[in-house]
């Protein structure tokens, strides 16, 4: 299906937002009359820059305040309107959206309204226009998409259809009888569809509108539902997006427009309309890669923790280092910012590498040249949004080239180690308006599962997270953002890693040199007034930094590292079947993490 995007969906000016569409792929754009009027360009030249670009102007928005007024006020209407017509011809679109009125000088009279829109409908045909009528949430009297069809039918113009909004409609109501009207309505007297998500939120519908819509695929709404029913009534226009959100207002337009389209991709993937590449879901994490300026410290920090340095890259300057199955690997080769060590790089074990990749590319994801001689594998890599390079790898499948063939040998064998058994989930840190994105990437490009988001509090503020998971939990990846832009990169991203008994890795850490993040006595007080331990056990998770939770499943002990660079780890012990990350006691962490940060200086 032909795709658009309102222009009020993206930030910048009218040219970078047309540039930013049509870069990502988009057929066509819906022109916010804010944007015009800002814009330096006559709408002649908007027209011609469009064409230039690919892009077909599908529609003209808004015009407010129309129907069923007294007849001084409509006449004005009809001027403005006339105006208005003129301009559409010289942008060359034909089609308008009218919202349903908020005025206060509007009459409850569905009658009138018909009268007036089917005069407004004649005026618009002079000029080759259609009138698209829709139901605004918050409508002074029309505030249903059923109400708004009625009217139209009953004015029973040529030039006067209905425009369907998937935020006005599921805000109002998510159940899904109340959309079987819609394929009532004949396809061809639907003139247009726009479409927005949002999380599920208890609020005044007009600003969960202005502020907090998000794209298809990112909130809580069953925006493919309300799809598949306007496609059973016969619609064949465009898919269009029209999302306000105050994070993509300021965002950089183009990733927007990437992260816009691709939702679409899911969404007509969702409907059984488009048919990417399926998702190869991952069945494990092969490595994490490390890159530093300074492999000392690291270096220091991994052998504290119990693993040995097994192998290194034929051709670069990158070492393994491993323990059981957690493998980590430090990269000494690319340029830093002066923040040093962090986590650039993950390994997905993949049964179909080349599979995945096609999926990614499929989706909008950036695959990422490598640099590579004849003999090093060949490795697929994506993009993540927040710039993370995903490696698709088969190391556990003998007949597909494995990355692991392109490490010779450094140690004739492994310690015993600190009873490390794999990697048990990564935290990556989201630059601040790439959250709803790196959800809707993790989920489709990777087919992980979303689970919910979760808001946990940091002494300088609130940190949103949100983990993507495969269902047996053998991929678990934390994703996590601040409440503003000055948050960026102010927290570290985090390796945990699985152990069988968290005491016993702990000590062995400490044992070697390294350093555990102390937790306040506070914490341990209040532990032992909600859980039953012994004198002894409290004292050694005191002793030892080891935070506790427990829930229907399971319990789940953890505990972590000093912080090198902008990583650090943490060792976590699952019992039974617990599945969360320790949300609750993320607090304390981030404040131990800002005490230690501030005692050493860092």
């Amino acid at each position: 299906m032909r795709t658009s995007i309102a222009t009020v969906s993206l930030s910048g000016s009218l040219t970078e937002k047309l540039t930013a569409a049509s870069r990502a792929g988009f057929d066509g754009v819906e022109i916010f009359e804010n944007d015009l009027l800002a814009s330096p360009l006559t709408p002649e030249e908007i027209r011609a820059r469009c064409a230039d670009l690919g892009l077909t102007i599908d529609l003209y928005q808004p015009m407010r305040d129309i129907e069923a007024v007294p007849e001084a006020e409509f006449a004005r209407n009809l001027r403005r309107a006339r105006h208005k017509f003129e301009l559409m011809r010289r942008l060359g679109t034909d089609t308008v959206l009218v919202c349903s009125s908020v005025s206060p000088l509007a009459e409850d009279d569905d009658t009138l309204a018909a009268a007036q829109l089917s005069q407004l409908a004649e005026l618009a045909q002079e000029f080759g226009v259609r009138v698209a009528y829709e139901a605004l949430a918050w409508g002074r009297h029309v505030s249903t998409y059923e109400h708004a069809w009625r009217i139209v039918e009953t004015a029973d113009h040529p030039a006067l259809g209905t425009c369907l909004d998937s935020f006005h409609i599921l805000s109002r109501s998510s159940d899904p009888e109340d959309l079987k009207g819609i394929a009532d309505i004949p396809g061809e007297k639907i003139f247009y569809l726009q479409l927005a998500d949002a999380p599920l939120l208890a609020m005044d519908v007009l600003q969960w509108s202005r502020h907090y819509r998000c794209f298809p695929g990112q909130g809580g709404f069953d925006v493919a539902g309300l799809v598949r029913h306007v496609l059973s009534a016969g619609y064949d226009g465009p898919l269009s997006l029209e999302v306000f959100n105050d994070v993509f207002r300021q965002a950089e337009a183009g990733p927007t427009a990437i992260d816009a389209h691709r939702s679409l991709l899911v969404l007509q993937e969702a409907v059984g309309v488009l048919e990417p590449p399926a998702p190869v879901v991952p069945t494990g994490i092969a490595f994490a890669e490390l890159v530093t300026p300074d492999a000392e410290p690291v270096s220091a920090l991994l052998g504290a923790l119990g693993f040995a340095r097994t192998a290194r890259h034929r051709t670069k300057p990158v070492d393994l280092w491993q323990q059981g199955e957690a493998r980590i690997l430090v990269n000494t080769g690319p340029a830093l910012r002066r923040d040093g060590t962090a986590l650039a790089a993950i390994g997905l074990e993949s049964p179909d590498p080349e599979g995945a990749a096609r999926r990614a590319e499929a989706l909008l994801a950036p695959v990422l040249p490598r640099r590579r001689t004849l003999e090093d594998a060949p490795l697929d890599a994506v993009a993540a949004p927040d710039g993370t390079e995903l490696f698709f790898c088969a190391r556990t499948t003998p007949e597909l080239p494995g990355w692991h063939a392109d490490f010779t040998d450094a140690a004739a064998q492994l310690p015993a180690g600190t009873g490390v058994q794999r990697i048990d989930h990564l935290a990556l840190t989201q630059p601040w308006h790439h959250f709803d994105e790196a959800t809707l990437f993790h989920r489709s490009v990777l087919g992980l599962q979303a689970q919910e988001s979760v808001d946990v509090a940091d002494p300088y503020g609130l940190l949103r997270s949100r983990a993507v998971t495969t269902p047996d939990g053998s991929v678990r990846i934390a994703l996590s953002v601040g409440a503003a832009p000055s948050e960026d990169g102010a927290h570290a991203q985090h390796i945990a890693l699985a152990t069988e008994d968290v005491v016993i890795a702990a000590r062995g850490f400490r044992e070697s040199g390294g350093q555990l993040l102390r937790m306040p006595a506070n914490y341990y007080d209040d532990l032992a007034a909600r859980f039953a331990f012994t004198e002894d056990e409290l004292a050694t998770y005191q002793d030892l930094g080891i935070l506790y939770d427990r829930d229907a499943g399971g319990e789940f002990r953890h505990c972590y590292t000093r912080t090198v660079g902008r990583v650090f780890f943490e060792l976590v012990q699952r019992d039974g079947d617990y599945r969360g990350y320790g949300a609750q006691n993320a607090p304390v962490r981030l404040a131990a993490q800002h005490t230690a940060k501030g005692l050493t200086g860092g």
